[in-house]
């Protein structure tokens, strides 16, 4: 099973560009994370969408790959998250979302596990 876990990040207008990228280099730590799934977690940003507006001023992207829900639930209580989103954005946010799925296991090999994946963590 592989649950996704995305969330779209809003600063507050004004927030320098400096404190997003250092919210963005700290976030890409949690990718080390036991919880983290083969230590996939993608962080990007700014928006490169257009137009613009379709992105509703939400400026940076997150998506991270979880064993299942216990595992999402681990990360989101680790204290590194906690850290991180609690020095790095809750003070400069002006919103986000946050949306959770879990991957069709048909589809698990578009996410990079199954197959080689799967013998490479020692799975079957």
């Amino acid at each position: 099973m592989t649950l996704v876990h995305m969330v779209f990040f809003k600063f507050r207008p004004g927030i320098p560009l400096e404190q997003k990228e250092t919210f963005v280099r700290e976030l890409k730590k949690l990718k080390d994370l036991p919880s983290v799934k083969g230590g996939r977690l993608l962080v990007g940003g700014p928006s490169v969408t257009a137009p613009i507006e379709k992105s509703q001023g939400y400026e940076y992207a997150l998506m991270s790959y979880h064993e299942d829900a216990a595992a999402l639930q681990e990360y989101q209580v680790s204290q590194e998250h906690k850290w991180v989103t609690e020095t790095h954005f809750h003070p400069y946010k002006e919103d986000l979302v946050r949306f959770d799925f879990v991957v069709d296991e048909e589809d698990e090999h578009l996410c990079g596990f199954g197959g080689i994946m799967n013998a490479m963590l020692g799975k079957s």
